[in-house]
């Protein structure tokens, strides 16, 4: 018998054994999936008006791949890899704004505090419709960071739809670096601390604790009010162990991934340095992520009382999973999970108190004249104290966080009550 005939006879055997539920079936199906997409790349490369290189073609159809999964799933180039290292360790050129997908449009989560964007007024909700005159319409999350980053001093053109504006306007934001501190303090009153964390980088645990410290040795601590409004989050580990430094043990989030076996589970422990004082949490809709498992879980724990408006509901994890060539892809494995078992996702948290920000009126925000001590680099008065000037300013600055924000307002009178309202539900 020829070769020809004997293997004519081994596809006819194949082909007949080719039952539905067969495996080999499903390895047909795969090879025609793979076979489909074969034909695909080259009719592009000898058909297109324009030659392309098999290499970017390759990638353009993982990116495509993983933006179909969710907004959070991506491609990552070297390049881009390096830009996330230095945005979780150290600084970076750009506008200071963290930025996700809804709806397949490009939305503002949350601008860091005390950057170009937050300075150039752009909110959490806004829409971004152009950057540099392109649309964002089709772009990916990768993209459109690499689009807004860029060198210091440089300046970059987004054309922004406000969330409850009717027309879109364009704002010019000149590039800065991007400082890596995340967390923010100021004594409101006497004995009661505002703690502000702007985002989970990895040295915020550390930051927060350092600020608890530097002040409990000065001040008896009475309270706290843990501001995570606007906080796009970032890392789990730390928003573990930011929630663990106010809790002595229970739960503190759980996450599932599509297998059973995936759960994986993060609990408090008992520390030397454990915080216990009456405690306040602001949330708002800019509050995704890391600081919606922070809230997730002292809410659950019943460790805090929370503040403000419902949180945006980003409760999915990602993990970064090399490549060969050196490249990685984002991709989303689980679910984050509160104690009580309820997931985040599209969901966010819920506060005890639902107090809307009031913006502060137009007599609040224009009662206080610029004068020489507000330049850079004034010459100080060398006839007055220091300390006690300083002293002064810091409750002048208190004062008027106090004035311009209802929400921080109503915070600091409920921390001040807890421990009354404690004392009468244990009677």
């Amino acid at each position: 018998m020829r070769l020809g005939h004997i293997l004519g006879t081994i596809v006819l055997l194949v082909l007949f054994s080719l039952t539905p539920g067969s495996s080999l079936a499903k390895n047909s199906s795969n090879y025609e999936a793979l076979k489909r997409f074969s034909q695909v790349l080259h009719l592009i490369e000898q058909n297109y008006v324009q030659k392309k290189d098999r290499q970017e073609l390759i990638k353009g159809a993982i990116q495509g791949m993983l933006q179909e999964l969710d907004p959070h799933s991506s491609y990552i180039d070297l390049d881009e890899f390096k830009l996330m290292q230095e945005e979780f360790s150290g600084e970076f050129g750009g506008i200071g704004i963290h930025i996700g997908m809804k709806d397949k449009k490009l939305m503002v989560i949350a601008p860091i505090e005390d950057t170009p964007a937050y300075k150039a007024g752009l909110k959490a909700g806004d829409l971004i419709l152009e950057i540099n005159g392109e649309s964002t319409q089709g772009i990916t999350l990768t993209e459109a960071v690499n689009k807004i980053r860029g060198p210091k001093g440089e300046p970059v053109e987004l054309t922004i739809l406000h969330k409850d504006a009717q027309k879109p306007v364009k704002v010019k934001i000149i590039r800065d670096t991007i400082p890596i501190h995340s967390v923010k303090s100021k004594e409101l009153e006497p004995g009661y601390l505002y703690l502000r964390i702007i985002d989970f980088k990895a040295n915020t645990t550390k930051e927060l604790k350092k600020e608890i410290q530097k002040y409990t040795t000065k001040q008896n601590l009475k309270g706290i009010i843990l501001d995570l409004r606007n906080n796009p989050g970032g890392l789990l580990d730390q928003a573990v162990s930011v929630s663990d430094l106010f809790l002595s043990d229970g739960l503190i989030v759980y996450t599932q991934g599509r297998n059973k076996e995936s759960r994986k589970e993060y609990f408090a422990h008992k520390q030397k340095d454990d915080v216990t004082c009456p405690l306040i949490v602001l949330i708002n809709a800019g509050s995704a992520s890391a600081s919606e498992i922070v809230a997730g879980a002292l809410k659950d724990q019943k460790r805090a009382l929370l503040l403000g408006e419902k949180t945006f509901g980003k409760g999915s994890v990602q993990t970064i999973i090399p490549l060969s060539d050196g490249s990685a892809i984002k991709l989303t494995v689980a679910l984050y999970y509160t104690p009580k078992g309820r997931s985040i996702q599209a969901e966010g948290v819920e506060p005890d108190l639902n107090i809307p920000f009031e913006p502060p009126r137009p007599k609040d925000t224009n009662n206080h004249a610029f004068r020489e001590e507000n330049l850079t680099k004034h010459l100080e008065n060398p006839d007055k104290k220091n300390d006690k000037e300083k002293e002064k300013r810091e409750k002048l600055k208190a004062k008027e966080m106090l004035e311009k924000d209802n929400q921080l307002r109503m915070a600091l009178e409920l921390v001040k009550t807890l421990p009354t309202i404690k004392a009468l539900k244990t009677k």
